[in-house]
């Protein structure tokens, strides 16, 4: 059973498991930037904290107090990216009620960098989706689903580079298979390509094309099954040149990354923290200031637990 305490597990880059790491000096933060990426994943139109009526997680989450742990956050840290693996809408009245205008508004409000689609996505069809994306002033990133065949054509971007002091990250979404788990109705001719060939292609745009320094995936795929069915641990054990694997769908709660080893060395990072917006993912990670190459990675699971105070 998850905690709810804060803690701060660190890994050295190529290491062999996640170990505990000192501070860097003065001398030694001055030849590194840093980045600071945070991320959550099954919101499931969870605006407000759930009832603290002794219920397990009662009296957490919530997006306000959220905005409040990321402004705190950002004032802290020089450069942050706000990231989500999907599912945003579904399962709450307010989803019923606004149709999912409110959770977009809101992740505008918190600036959120980008997200991808999950299966709830389409709860209220093709034109659902359409009528809200007006309400996210963020992208939407979905590498392996085609929409052009849909009222959605060339609305998404497969991926986005973002530049933060010459650090550049390629960020690129996946979603699941829909046939089977979303009516046929809600999705109508959006073509599903395999996930694992996208990545693939991904990866190299990126990094060849791109330049990108850091790759990061936003996955709707799920954590893992026992099964063939892929999923974010499959995801990274057969794609080599991710960084970083921010999953969503199975509501997984992990206190601390998976991290996945490739026969060259490139260490894969898979995170996924649970539903509902009951906890933050934090992953620092650090760059030499020359070679813009990684050199160490920091990760925390924040509860989000903090009542907001107001002055």
């Amino acid at each position: 059973m998850i905690n709810r305490r804060d803690f701060l597990k660190n890994t050295a880059v190529g290491a062999a498991g996640i170990s505990l790491l000192g501070m860097p000096s003065a001398a030694e933060a001055a030849q590194r930037i840093s980045l600071t990426v945070l991320h959550t994943n099954d919101q499931h139109s969870r605006i407000d904290p759930f009832p603290d009526d002794g219920r397990k997680y009662g009296g957490m989450g919530g997006m306000a107090r959220r905005t409040t742990l990321v402004e705190q956050i950002r004032k802290q840290e020089p450069n942050v990216l706000l990231l989500d693996a999907g599912d945003i809408w579904q399962g709450t009245p307010y989803f019923n009620f606004f149709g999912g205008e409110l959770e977009f508004k809101l992740m505008s409000d918190m600036q959120y960098d980008a997200a991808t689609l999950g299966n709830h996505d389409f709860d209220n069809g093709l034109k659902g989706l359409e009528k809200q994306l007006p309400n996210a002033a963020f992208p939407f990133l979905i590498a392996n689903y085609d929409f052009s065949g849909t009222i959605l054509k060339d609305r998404f971007q497969p991926y986005k580079v973002i530049e933060k002091q010459g650090v550049r990250i390629g960020i690129f979404g996946l979603g699941i298979e829909l046939e089977g788990l979303v009516g046929k109705n809600n999705f109508g001719e959006t073509v599903y390509a395999d996930p694992v060939a996208v990545a693939r292609e991904m990866v190299q745009e990126l990094r060849a094309g791109q330049k990108c320094n850091l790759v990061i995936c936003l996955s709707h795929l799920g954590y893992s099954y026992k099964e063939e069915k892929i999923d974010d641990l499959k995801l990274a054990r057969q794609v080599a040149g991710i960084d970083l694997i921010l999953g969503g769908h199975t509501h997984t709660f992990l206190e601390v990354p998976e991290a996945v080893r490739h026969e060259s060395g490139h260490e894969t990072l898979v995170n996924q923290v649970g539903w509902s917006g009951l906890f933050l993912g934090r992953i620092d990670f650090s760059f030499n200031r020359k070679s813009k190459q990684k050199t160490d990675v920091r990760t925390a699971l924040l509860p989000v637990n903090t009542p907001v105070t107001t002055s």
